[in-house]
């Protein structure tokens, strides 16, 4: 044990000569391994990132909640220009369904529409995004309320003016200032404040919840009414916990089919979007989004490997006259083996970790810039640091091996 712990510390003081002796030789070598180590960890850290972002975005909302909308979330086989054509879902359809469908916890109707401005009194907001939706959106999607409350049934039924703001909003318009009460200014109209919502962070797909305001929905159907090109309707349903999920899509579908009077063998102009299928859909994305990073960042590593391969064969050649003195003094061909793969290993594996500090380094500086949360996990340094030895050990092994097998005689001769 004590012998390969000092092979162990003269492989790493040759690494180090071999850094030292020639520096550009030696920077131009590792140079391949630390970016392909660079690239592979830095997109497999911003698929890590964007995942966890999707997850907890979605995490506010049951995986068994549905949209249902005249757009698909995921591919689709009907033509597009026959999906065009899919009429809105209604507010009477929501109400029908609501009063209908079995096994259901909460529905709601809501509208997305183009974002506005909001003003209070000599201050102004741009690029707000209004959801405006029904009361029961509270118990299907997770808010967080800082203050205030959401508005209840009666205030969603007859559209009375009332606003949640979303944190940015709030602490641009009322900064030292309770809002809850106050009158603010959006569609030329006047709104009170009734709640504020905690800070959310960048939403998904860029979108941004703290830039978000809540209004009932009856509110813009009295204003827009319901065939406006400036709104699209959707409804979200939330299925009782342990609901038959395909039984209770069957059951949706067939009370809407009806309730349209579409005929046998017509197709649905509908799309029933289960949140769990546009996860899965999402997975599929950032799967695909991983091998590609892979095969791209593999041609860097192979070219890394070269070099390595490279630098040690120059430092046998160099060293001949030595292993020969070595195997003169007894040294056996494994001990020479071991030294040479160790070199390739510290080697590779420096140019790695120079890698994994640019990764971590740029993902501190992202996260700062872009508010996003850019994450270097644990796991992705371990795999960093694997590769770089993987890589190492290959690039070693046929140097080692040519190292291992000069015979001593000749190799004393040859460094003379």
């Amino acid at each position: 044990m004590i012998v390969y712990i000092r092979l162990l510390k003269e492989s790493f003081g040759f690494a180090l000569n071999a850094l030292r002796s020639n520096k550009l030789r030696t920077l131009l070598s590792l140079l391949g391994v630390t970016i392909g180590i660079f690239s592979i960890i830095a997109v497999l850290a911003a698929v890590d990132s964007l995942d966890r972002k999707i997850k907890k975005d979605l995490s506010s909302l049951d995986k068994n909640s549905i949209y249902l909308i005249k757009f698909s979330f995921g591919p689709s086989e009907i033509p597009k220009w026959k999906r065009e054509q899919f009429p809105d879902v209604t507010y009477e359809e929501y109400e029908y369904l609501k009063k209908s469908l079995n096994n259901l916890d909460s529905m709601c109707f809501q509208l997305f529409t183009r974002n506005e401005n909001i003003k209070y009194e000599n201050k102004t907001v741009s690029s707000v995004k209004p959801v405006p939706t029904t009361y029961e959106l509270e118990d299907i999607q997770a808010l967080s309320f800082k203050e205030g409350r959401f508005f209840n049934e009666s205030e969603s039924n007859s559209g009375t003016p009332l606003a949640v703001l979303g944190y940015d909003i709030a602490k641009n318009l009322f900064e030292g200032v309770d809002p809850i009460g106050k009158k603010i200014r959006l569609y030329g109209q006047k709104f009170t404040v009734i709640g504020t919502l905690k800070k959310q962070g960048a939403g998904l797909f860029g979108d941004e919840d703290d830039t978000t305001v809540y209004i009932p929905v009856n509110f813009l159907r009295q204003l827009y009414g319901d065939n406006s090109e400036l709104i699209t309707p959707a409804i979200l349903i939330k299925p009782t916990d342990g609901a038959d999920m395909d039984a209770f899509k069957g059951e949706l579908s067939q009370k809407l089919r009806t309730f349209r009077g579409l005929k046998t063998g017509a197709i649905d102009n509908f799309f029933v979007n289960v949140l769990s299928g546009f996860t899965d859909f999402l997975d599929g994305i950032v799967s695909q989004m991983n091998i590609v990073g892979w095969i791209i960042s593999g041609f860097s590593l192979l070219v890394g490997g070269f070099g390595i391969a490279n630098i040690m064969f120059v430092s046998v050649k160099e060293r001949t006259n030595l292993i020969g003195i070595q195997k003169s003094l007894g040294a056996k061909n494994k001990f020479i083996l071991l030294q040479f793969l160790f070199e390739a290993v510290i080697l590779s594996v420096f140019g790695g970790v120079i890698g994994l500090f640019m990764v971590w380094l740029i993902s501190l500086l992202l996260t700062y810039a872009l508010d996003f949360e850019f994450v270097l996990g644990f796991w992705n340094v371990v795999l960093g640091t694997g590769l770089s030895a993987i890589i190492g050990l290959i690039s070693g092994i046929l140097p080692a091996i040519s190292a291992s097998k000069l015979d001593p005689v000749e190799a004393i001769r040859s460094g003379m």
